[in-house]
């Protein structure tokens, strides 16, 4: 069997890079890509890939970069496997006087914003793109530090200051393993379903009363806007079973009735959490 190639959201040293490794170990071929759009696209290209995004931070909430893409009926990418990690935080830098920024991605910053309040309130904090980015470019000065894995400290020549951070708060972050074909779910499986509604009164009722009535427990539902479509929108439901159950299959067929249109775009294991 050929080694399996994953993209993941990186630089190298990003919390999904590691929950790529744990996932598929030592023998996989790990493609780092510089955003979330490009994750969706190398996997597009490559039709025995699969990629690794991040779908929600308990703390920082929902990851719209990802549902933005879930949403888009064009695409025949399909959500393959649901993963989670226990995140621990680390602080890291050079010297904490000198420190006058701090680089992260925004949801550890979200994460750590009272126990930054109180060590460093007159420091600027700065958002980027991954926490991988932000010790990255830590590194590159006297008077910054990052918020991010504690063991990117070695990675890019940095010193651990502190870890673990907010270590009484949990701080959990889902990501989704996308891929071209239905995966073969069964016991704690979940499906995920995107679609649009009528625009009149009751319609989003309508459409989640067969789920109340089939006994189908819906986890998680976000709305997004259509671009060029003002007051119009899509919709991306989770949902706990699959598409093979009785009860599932029914509230999907009677909730497709009463919807404008509606997509399927996976039924798939939920895995154990992992620990960073």
């Amino acid at each position: 069997m050929p080694s399996p190639t994953i993209a993941f959201l990186g630089p190298e040293g990003t919390f999904a890079h590691l929950v790529a490794k744990k996932r598929f170990g030592r023998r996989a071929k790990f493609v780092p890509a510089m955003t979330i759009d490009e994750v969706f696209a190398f996997v597009a290209q490559n039709r025995h890939s699969r990629g690794i995004v991040p779908i929600e931070n308990s703390s920082g909430g929902t990851i719209y970069e990802t549902v933005d893409k879930l949403v888009d009926f064009n695409s025949r990418l399909v959500v393959q496997e649901a993963l989670s990690m226990n995140v621990r935080l680390a602080l890291l830098g050079k010297d904490r006087k000198k420190i006058e920024v701090i680089y992260s991605h925004f949801a550890p910053l979200h994460h750590c914003k009272t126990w930054l309040q109180k060590n460093f309130p007159n420091v600027k904090r700065m958002a980027l793109d991954s926490t991988a980015t932000a010790v990255k470019k830590a590194a590159t000065q006297d008077n910054a530090a990052a918020i991010g894995r504690r063991d990117a400290a070695r990675r890019y020549g940095l010193k651990v200051l502190e870890f673990p951070i907010e270590q009484d708060f949990v701080n959990v972050t889902q990501f989704f393993v996308l891929g071209h074909g239905q995966s073969r779910a069964k016991e704690n499986s979940r499906t995920s379903v995107i679609f649009t509604l009528p625009n009149h009164a009751g319609s989003l009722y309508d459409f989640l009363t067969p789920f109340k009535n089939e006994g189908v427990n819906l986890s998680r539902i976000i709305s997004r806007p259509i671009a060029g479509k003002p007051d119009t929108y899509v919709f991306l439901a989770d949902l706990a079973g699959t598409a093979s159950q009785k009860n599932v299959q029914a509230a999907l067929k009677k909730a497709a009735a009463v919807a404008s249109s509606m997509k399927n775009i996976g039924s798939y294991p939920v895995r154990s959490p992992y620990n960073s």
